[in-house]
């Protein structure tokens, strides 16, 4: 089984950054895919961006391209998120998740382990 733990979140002031780091405990299959999500209170869950084993990486929404990069260091069993020019909007809970598949899936459907969250919050 695989244990994901994320870290990094916190408090910032809009335009800052944060690097949100997601590592994947007793990861023993180096091709899964890892996404990650976001969910802001009474919405949904939120696809930000996802990675494949060997370094392919697909994104989200437009408010996200061009502000966030996704990559992986299969060394260090971690996956980080750097997010830029963060804005309030960007408030919510990140989770990160694994995946058995082999393309990448832009739904929280086909994404078989999942982390407990940490909590992002911008401030203005």
């Amino acid at each position: 089984q695989v244990q994901l733990v994320e870290s990094g979140g916190g408090l910032v002031q809009a335009g800052g950054f944060l690097r949100l780091s997601c590592v994947a405990a007793r990861l023993t299959f180096s091709r899964f895919i890892f996404g990650w999500f976001r969910q802001a209170p009474g919405k949904e869950r939120e696809f930000v961006a996802a990675i494949t084993w060997n370094g392919g990486a697909t994104y989200g929404s437009d408010s996200v391209k061009g502000r966030f990069t996704i990559s992986r260091d299969n060394a260090k069993n971690t996956i980080y998120l750097e997010m830029n020019s963060l804005q309030p909007a960007d408030t919510a809970v990140y989770y990160c998740a694994a995946s058995f598949r082999s393309t990448v899936v832009t739904t929280d459907r086909g994404y078989d382990y999942w982390g407990q969250g940490t909590q992002v919050t911008v401030s203005s």
